[in-house]
């Protein structure tokens, strides 16, 4: 048997403020061509909250959440001879798919946690070919949030476009932005990179972390952007992005769901101030294994450090509400106790 945090039913935090409950399962047994993962970590994402509060429900419940997972193979299902026993492996967002270059938009897209049971858990089933070498240089506990705050901030990076020497924006800097602000300082050395955050630590924490510049979200840089990558959940934080764009601007919006606390703010989108001279919105939809594999390749070469809170996997009610209540510095992470 494994223990395992499971959500029964979709419902608001303030509703329902222990939203997963822990129960004991037999152990999965990998099917043909999967493996069966030892979970040694397993990230909190924002999206886990998008599942959880209905925004994007879980197509059948129970389901057990989860998609940032490092775990160790155990067994291997009939011709799965990929990755050896013992191997290290991470899994992401993408579970399955059709393994073309678009598998990310693709009908068959399958999302771990949610279409099928994630990584919230001691021990879970994959695919071998959505399974993904850890490099060496990362622990446990730090690799797990690279899986996918540090892979869709790398594919948000590139479909923003921007160049060395550009100007970048960041809205909101929890667990995906402060990883991609140390990929972007790599990659662009000479680009100068603005932080948006309503917390003031937070806004700190960005400093640190290599920020050229920190202000509130509504407020305006000394040179319009290039590109901006907003993670947020929110809706103002958008706009206030597209009046911080240069003319040709991108703004790149890295989130599953919006929430509809603030939608009204769309109602002071001006075409004239927001939109005209060619500024774009592009949305990031899910990933794909190419992303994620070489994701961690680059990541092993800067290297990239993130910062983690951890949490024993049956914390995991108080790591989502934490992360609900906003603040977060870096990523949050779940343990099996004793791992």
């Amino acid at each position: 048997m494994m223990r395992a945090m499971i959500l029964e039913r979709t419902a608001t935090l303030a509703d329902r403020p222990e939203p997963l409950r822990q129960v004991d399962l037999p152990v999965p047994r990998p099917g043909a061509g999967e493996v069966l993962l030892q979970v040694l970590a397993c990230g909190v994402c924002h999206t886990e909250l998008d599942e959880i509060e209905g925004r994007t429900p879980p197509p059948s419940l129970p389901v057990i959440p989860g998609h940032e997972v490092v775990g160790r193979v155990t067994k291997r299902g009939a011709g799965a001879d990929r990755h050896a026993l013992g191997d290290r492996l991470g899994v992401g967002w993408i579970y399955r798919s059709t393994g073309a270059d678009d598998e990310n938009l693709a009908p068959e897209f399958t999302a771990t946690g949610r279409d099928v049971d994630g990584g919230y858990a001691e021990f879970m089933t994959v695919s071998q070919d959505y399974a993904y070498p850890i490099p060496d240089q990362f622990s446990d506990v730090e690799a797990a949030p690279l899986l996918c705050a540090g892979a869709i901030g790398h594919r948000a990076l590139r479909l923003s476009g921007i160049a060395d020497g550009q100007r970048l924006g960041l809205t909101g800097f929890g667990g995906s932005a402060h990883l991609v602000l140390q990929l972007a300082r790599h990659l662009y050395p000479n680009a100068t990179i603005a932080v948006f955050a309503r917390d003031p630590d937070v806004r700190a924490f960005a400093r640190q972390c290599g920020a050229d510049w920190t202000g509130d979200i509504t407020e305006r840089t000394p040179d319009a952007l290039h590109a901006v990558i907003d993670t947020t959940p929110a809706w103002r934080p958008m706009v206030e992005a597209l009046a911080n764009l240069r003319p040709g601007g991108r703004l790149v919006i890295n989130a599953i769901r919006k929430e509809d606390a603030d939608k009204a703010n769309l109602s002071e989108l001006s075409y004239h101030e927001h939109l005209w001279m060619e500024r774009e919105i592009k949305s990031v939809a899910n990933i794909t294994a190419r992303d994620i594999a070489e994701f961690l390749q680059i990541a092993a070469l800067i290297p990239i450090r993130p910062q983690v809170t951890t949490y024993p996997l049956e914390d995991a009610n108080r790591a989502l509400l934490e992360l609900r209540a906003g603040g977060v510095k870096g990523a949050k992470v779940l343990v099996p106790t004793g791992r």
